[in-house]
């Protein structure tokens, strides 16, 4: 495996808090990442210590090979990173700021003209090219900051929560456009709250929490943990239950006076085991409705494990 990221033992202080705790992570070349955990889990912080922006307390990272610390210039030339935040000048058109920025990593203005181009055009910039950025949607500005993550031509491109606030329709093509960066062999860092956009995109998840690496497999593989072999159970009835069978109390997850939420393990068996009892128990199901776990609950099942 050709690594793209390499992180060992990193750990970062910010006075008593312990913000990152001895992190452990390779990331392939080519690969699709998520890296998913709750707000103040520490993904923004070892995010900052891969781009530079911020100083580890120990450990160390590097980027196609190069030490975020002692090769900082090689290891900025290979990473583009699209932030969270809407940054941006608001002096410049987004071509000029396109060509600002390719001018920080060296590039020529006339050569880059024809990827920077290419940005415009598969981020469906083109007809905003001469905009200033300040008349630009959220949207269109969130597209812009990911041109300005690729301008300088890197191998590996972070996208720290790049959907949020946008659109369905600025979504799906943002989403056609990366995809089509990851078939050309980059590769893709991606954190979202959108659970479901990492469950579609990403090869491999990692999940981080209170600073700790809790989780770090395929997404595959994580469905079919011991949380991934259950389903969900929805349990309609006539009238109230005087009280839930003793047997499922413990599988109920949420219920009203009418309607129930049961995990069970997946099969034929376990569902008819469910339904036996609560007829057993003198209620009369009008409706049952099952659904597969997805990548959401394994999430904030193994998140409430780890508190």
């Amino acid at each position: 495996m050709t690594v793209a990221i390499d992180i060992q033992q990193v750990h970062k202080h910010y006075g008593a808090n312990h913000a990152v705790r001895g992190i452990d992570l390779q990331i392939a070349q080519g690969e699709f990442f998520g890296l998913l955990g709750p707000n103040g889990a520490g993904k923004s912080t070892l995010i900052n210590i891969i781009a530079g922006l911020t100083r580890m307390s120990s450990g160390s990272v590097s980027v196609m090979g190069h030490d975020v610390v002692r090769n900082y210039r090689q290891s900025r030339q290979c990473l583009g990173v699209v932030p969270q935040e809407l940054v941006f000048d608001p002096f410049f058109s987004v071509r000029e700021l396109l060509e600002i920025q390719a001018g920080y990593f060296g590039k020529d203005r006339r050569s880059n003209r024809a990827w920077v181009d290419s940005l415009l055009d598969g981020l469906k910039l083109s007809d905003k090219a001469d905009a200033n950025m300040r008349s630009l949607s959220g949207g269109m500005k969130r597209r812009v900051l990911i041109a300005q993550a690729l301008v300088h031509k890197p191998q590996v491109l972070i996208l720290d929560e790049p959907t949020a606030g946008v659109d369905v329709e600025l979504r799906t093509s943002l989403w056609a456009f990366v995809q089509g960066l990851h078939n050309d062999g980059h590769t893709i860092i991606l954190t979202t709250h959108y659970l479901e956009e990492a469950e579609n995109l990403c090869q491999r998840i990692g999940i981080i929490n209170q600073g700790q690496l809790i989780a770090l497999d395929t997404k595959q593989a994580l469905l079919e943990r011991g949380m991934g072999k259950h389903a969900r159970m929805f349990v309609e009835l006539s009238r109230p239950l005087a009280q839930i069978p003793e047997s499922l109390q413990a599988l109920c997850k949420q219920h009203t006076e009418t309607r129930l939420e049961i995990s069970l393990e997946r099969g034929q068996g376990a569902i008819m085991a469910v339904l036996d009892t609560l007829r057993a128990a003198g209620a009369d199901v009008v409706d049952l409705k099952t659904e597969e776990v997805d990548l959401e609950d394994i999430f904030i099942e193994l998140t409430r494990r780890s508190a």
